[in-house]
């Protein structure tokens, strides 16, 4: 029962799937958040193309 005990405290396999888990977690919070601003900047300029091609000017900057 001791060594059974002794091998579970040297097995470092769990966290190691533990230490990955969170890198993907960030990576994916990170692409949401980058992906948020890029939309948010697309929106923005097809919205201001739209008013351009509507009116015929450029709007204000």
């Amino acid at each position: 029962m001791k060594k059974i005990f002794a091998r579970l405290i040297k097995d470092e396999s769990g966290a190691t799937a533990i230490e990955y888990g969170l890198i993907a977690a960030l990576i994916s919070v990170a692409l949401i958040g980058g992906a948020t601003a890029l939309g948010s900047a697309l929106n923005t300029q097809f919205a201001n193309l739209g008013t351009f091609m509507n009116v015929g000017t450029a709007p204000a900057p």
